[in-house]
């Protein structure tokens, strides 16, 4: 019996420790977060859906008034996760790059990252997990000029349908993607050709809208269903499949590169990194949004390794060499990767800007800059409530010395 009882015990695998440690709060804990959490994002969500309606009328009046507009709706937005990023999943950002940004990123007095990258770019990066597009999201907001208005994403269509979210990110210009060419393409020259259009200003001068497109050339975020399709297409196009990252498809970002070739001087390449995920293993499956927001175990650290590249220097005539293009970068994106799953670091950035006083590694938090900029979400509702009620007494007194 003794036997058999420390076979039955041996036979239990022993669990796995999550790389955030355990859950930092118990079960009544994580009932007030849910319900703090929901009403938070419930809450500004809804504030900045009525904001939008508020100011739709504008797409019939003034379309660059509209575009501004929903502009500021989008900042909002922004405001809104990186708040809740602050508040509820707090994290470390480690940011590193090459030669080619290394001006580009530093640190502020406050602890925070200062980036100065261009008005116009095209982002690509690796898709780890749901929330990647939340952090780089963030990386507008840090951006001197501030582009967290001006973030477009590439989006699968069913998401399009989530109440209230869905029409707000139709609202803000998003491109729903079905996955199918034939399809998507005219939706992406619509959608691409109004982001390369080219405006007047009062003195005459053109001058072109902010604008940073950000892509997810493998399609979907890395999982074992994505890690299987991408084995079976490298074998079928007699390539080698990354160990770290998806075969890039790069259909899609040729096209909308092509679109807006003369329009945007650089693609900007992110490799991102969750610390904490062990070779082979998938982030979605660690880092869930009711564990990095509820349960108290949001990743350590979440790291960026940042690239630039000439648009003028990308082969875009030929769909053939842009692919090879496309795969060698991410190719070495999967060396990249294999130095942080081994190191626990991707490549500190070059010793000349470490020797002008930047830091191998910036470290930093996801936050606003100030705890109460949040509050700007309110503002348009705040303002037009106050109109509404001044109209109401104005129209009331009206009757009453008519009446």
């Amino acid at each position: 019996m003794a036997v058999a009882e420390a076979k039955s015990t041996a036979a239990v695998p022993t669990p796995t420790a999550h790389p955030s440690g355990r859950e930092k709060h118990g079960s009544a804990v994580q009932v007030l977060r849910t319900v703090s959490f929901a009403t938070y994002f419930l809450t500004c969500a809804i504030a900045i859906h009525a904001t939008q309606l508020i100011g739709g009328p504008l797409y019939w009046i003034n379309r660059e008034l509209y575009y501004a507009y929903m502009s500021l709706t989008k900042q909002s937005f922004g405001l809104l996760i990186t708040t809740m990023t602050n508040w509820w999943g707090p994290t470390t950002i480690r940011i590193s790059g090459d030669a080619s940004v290394a001006d580009q990123i530093r640190k502020t007095e406050d602890g925070l990252v200062e980036f100065s990258f261009p008005e116009r770019m095209v982002m690509i990066a690796n898709h780890q997990i749901y929330t990647d597009w939340l952090y780089l999201w963030w990386v507008g907001y840090a951006n001197t000029p501030k582009m967290h208005g001006s973030l477009y994403i590439i989006l699968k269509e069913s998401l399009k349908y989530i109440p209230i979210v869905g029409p707000g990110m139709m609202f803000y210009g998003f491109i729903f993607m079905s996955r199918k060419m034939a399809v998507d393409q005219p939706r992406l020259a619509h959608r691409l050709g109004k982001l390369k259009t080219r405006h007047t200003a009062p003195d005459g001068k053109k001058y072109l809208d902010p604008m940073w497109l950000l892509l997810f050339p493998e399609g979907t975020n890395a999982s074992q269903n994505g890690r299987n399709k991408s084995a079976k297409w490298a074998e079928k196009i007699g390539v080698k499949d990354p160990e770290h990252m998806l075969l890039p498809r790069s259909t899609g970002t040729y096209f909308c590169l092509n679109e807006l070739k003369g329009t945007v001087d650089y693609v900007y390449d992110c490799t991102v990194a969750y610390e904490g995920v062990p070779r082979g293993k998938f982030g979605e499956r660690i880092f869930t949004l009711a564990g990095t927001y509820i349960k108290g175990q949001p990743p350590k650290s979440v790291n960026f390794y940042w690239r630039r590249f000439r648009v003028d220097d990308i082969p875009l005539s030929n769909q053939e060499e842009f692919d090879l293009w496309l795969r060698e970068r991410w190719y070495e994106k999967d060396a990249l990767m294999e130095q942080y799953v081994t190191t626990g670091r991707f490549p500190a950035s070059p010793a000349d800007a470490v020797t002008k006083g930047q830091e191998p590694f910036l470290e930093t938090e996801v936050r606003t800059r100030y705890p109460w900029e949040f509050l700007q979400i309110f503002s348009v509702l705040g303002v037009f409530g106050l109109l509404v009620n001044f109209l109401l007494k104005t129209w009331n007194r009206f009757l009453s010395v008519f009446s």
